[in-house]
């Protein structure tokens, strides 16, 4: 059989010959001279709308939510949290045991690498604590962890030990970012490094902090030899917008991919929106305020202007009674949300209190005219309450990137002045030179709180006070009370769970009668995300938990992106994906040769003991 030529094949075969080899050539130049712009072409980005500014990259400093979360992504901790139940799992540490007396921990080091290639010795983790303990500044963010430690020792690379100067029942739940010692020794004065010098940061979590642009962004990219698994995505942006409305509209755009702490009316139009998922969970936070009963040093000396009203116990339990914390939730929080006083958020159910029968100080304006009637506080022409030349108005500043924050204050303004005190509201950008300099009255507030109570308890010790005015501090209500502190004492040494956490429980009632951190509830976390750009990513706890400020690093480790989801649930670990030139994706294939281009990512199989 004989097949017709074309006249013209020859010439088609050498224009696609020659075609292919230019192809090819671009390609190979593009690999060689500039992998970063072929990459950068087709790589995956998960970015998260953030307001909240950095304090520091310095994990011996950082105590915002922001950095404290960068520090669990780029730093990886002796344990973890379970991401669906919460509960102790190795990290760093693949496993421990405890003397009998409770006094020696020993922990087994996981044989691992820094992100430059150094090798993760038990060393690292000693250098880390023993800095702690020895130095003031790098104590400043984690130092209650290290306060009860008498001695750290590494008697080989991956052993290392800690002896207690009393049992410590936080010795699984030591929040401690575990930073690499040949980067680190070399610094000096920790309270001035904050470890934004040099890009990217030599870390052990699942990102690496690769760029910061002040208020504009942080980018990490991917540890590949993370030992649970690289992430997915190749990069994570945090990107600065700080109006929560332009954070919606950024979503809606796809200029961001995530966005937390949702109005609930922002919630409620973002469900009917295309390609966004909605997500509701109860909340780990809670909201407050801070009343300022006297700013002062750990010597005792008083410092700022606050009012000296509020140094009356009878003032702050007046002002408490004007504060309708039920309607501050159906109001300003739309219903989304749990009104109450205790200090611990009720998803943690073994630590949770919350008071009962005649220990409540509950909303009633009436009763506290009365009590300020009966301590001396006199209404004047202008209807607000004083004595001694002293008037109960005070400053409200209030965080303004916070509409619910807002509206609260306002809704107590009014409950305020029927009982003769006038709440004068101030929204500010930030609280953080108020509070260094003891220059204000009440400020709105809000902590995350981890599974373990102790970190959150033990920011209102007595040595949570600055030592000198500007100093580092923890307590952002200059509360200091020496009950209080016995009791933080008592808990933490206290081994048995349901005896630790009846006196977690008598902290709470404390700081509860005390009035100076008045808690209102916990908002459920409302927050949304492109589902056109993220698969599925591991909520804490499961199910019907949240996405941001997790105990972990679960979400965004795990996240996967749209398109991939298959690979992820096969654990193949890599992907293909065409070449970008001149804005085309240009699938390249030398079909006699067989050439195909892959672009391999890490691999993602959690640990399977987990």
């Amino acid at each position: 059989m004989k097949f017709r030529t074309n006249p013209g094949g020859r010439g088609l075969r050498t224009v696609l010959s020659g075609l292919l080899v230019m192809l090819l050539a671009c390609a190979a130049a593009l690999f060689a001279g500039s992998g970063a712009h072929a990459e950068t072409k087709d790589e995956k980005t998960l970015t998260i709308a953030v307001s909240q500014e950095v304090d520091s990259l310095s994990p011996f400093l950082a105590v915002r939510r922001i950095t404290t979360a960068l520090g669990r992504l780029s730093y990886d901790f002796l344990t973890n949290y379970d991401p669906k139940t919460g509960k102790t799992i190795p990290a760093l540490a693949e496993s421990w045991t405890t003397s009998e007396d409770g006094l020696t921990w020993t922990y087994k080091i996981r044989d691992t690498k820094w992100t430059d290639g150094q090798p993760i010795t038990a060393e690292d983790a000693r250098w880390t604590f023993d800095t702690m303990m020895k130095d003031e500044a790098a104590a400043t963010a984690n130092g209650n962890f290290v306060e009860n430690f008498e001695s750290v020792s590494a008697p080989d690379p991956r052993t290392l030990e800690v002896k207690l100067k009393a049992p410590q029942a936080t010795m699984l739940a030591l929040d401690v970012p575990i930073l690499p010692k040949h980067k680190w020794e070399g610094v000096g004065d920790y309270s001035k490094f904050n470890n934004d010098q040099e890009f990217p940061i030599v870390g052990s979590g699942p990102w690496v902090i690769s760029a910061y642009e002040v208020n504009q962004s942080i980018t990490l990219t991917p540890n590949k030899d993370f030992w649970r698994g690289a992430p997915k995505f190749d990069k994570l942006v945090f990107r600065y917008i700080d109006d929560s409305d332009a954070q919606v509209e950024a979503l809606k755009a796809g200029e961001v991919d995530f966005v937390s702490g949702l109005t609930p009316a922002q919630a409620k139009a973002l469900e009917s929106a295309d390609n966004i998922t909605v997500n509701k969970a109860k909340g780990k936070r809670f909201q407050a305020i801070t009343l300022n009963p006297g700013a002062k040093l750990q010597d005792g000396t008083a410092f700022g202007d606050g009012n000296k009203a509020l140094q009356d116990p009878v003032v702050r339990e007046a002002l408490v009674r004007t504060i309708d914390r039920e309607a501050i939730y159906k109001t300003a929080y739309g219903g989304f949300g749990e009104a109450n006083g205790g200090y611990i958020p009720s998803r943690y159910k073994d630590y949770h209190w919350e008071p009962e029968g005649d220990a409540v100080i509950g909303f009633d304006t009436a009763k506290a005219g009365e009590l300020l009637e009966g301590a001396g506080w006199v209404k004047g022409s202008d209807g607000i309450r004083a004595k001694g030349g002293t008037k109960l108005s005070f400053r409200f500043n209030v965080h303004a990137d916070n509409p619910q924050y807002v509206q609260a204050a306002e809704m107590m303004r009014e409950w305020a002045k029927e009982a003769g005190i006038d709440l004068k509201v101030e929204p500010v950008s930030e609280v953080g030179a108020l509070l260094d300099a003891g220059t204000y009255d009440i400020l709105t507030t809000g902590w995350s709180v981890n599974p373990d109570p102790d970190y959150i308890l033990g920011i209102n010790r007595c040595s949570g006070l600055p030592a000198k005015v500007g100093g580092p501090y923890l307590s952002d209500a200059y509360y200091c009370n020496p009950e209080y502190d016995k009791l933080y004492a008592a808990q933490l040494a206290e081994l048995d769970q349901p005896k630790r956490a009846e006196i977690v429980k008598q902290m709470q009632e404390q700081l509860y009668k005390d009035n100076v951190f008045v808690v209102w509830g916990y908002a459920d976390q409302l927050e949304a995300f492109r589902s056109d750009t993220i698969a599925s990513m591991q909520p804490q706890p499961d199910p019907g938990g949240n996405y941001d400020s997790q105990d972990g690093y679960w979400s965004w480790w795990s996240a996967t992106p749209v398109g991939e989801e298959d690979e992820a649930a096969g654990d193949s670990g890599g992907s293909s994906s065409g070449l970008m030139l001149g804005g085309g994706a240009v699938a390249l294939a030398a079909l006699a040769a067989g050439v195909v281009f892959l672009r391999r990512r890490g691999a993602t199989a959690a640990d399977d003991r987990e």
